[in-house]
């Protein structure tokens, strides 16, 4: 079940009458365009999940393991 949070945020009057032509032009709620916008918005900018970083490594001309040590080694 889909949950809502209520929000109080200032919008320019240019953006809210975009928004309005938006949804009556396609026959949905303000609310419902609003949520898209924002929707798409975090999906767009959201950073990969831990499964992403699997397998960076393949194909480079040494493994993980061994540059770490040399990167360590650095430290001495």
């Amino acid at each position: 079940m889909m949950s809502f949070m209520r929000a109080v945020i200032d919008v320019p009057d240019e953006i809210i009458e975009s928004i309005d032509r938006l949804s009556a032009a396609e026959k949905r709620s303000r609310a419902s365009v609003i949520r898209e916008v924002l929707s798409n918005y975090v999906e767009a900018t959201k950073t990969p999940d831990l499964e992403a970083a699997f397998g960076l490594w393949k194909g480079k001309a040494k493994d993980g393991v061994t540059y770490q040590e040399e990167i360590r080694n650095e430290w001495d």
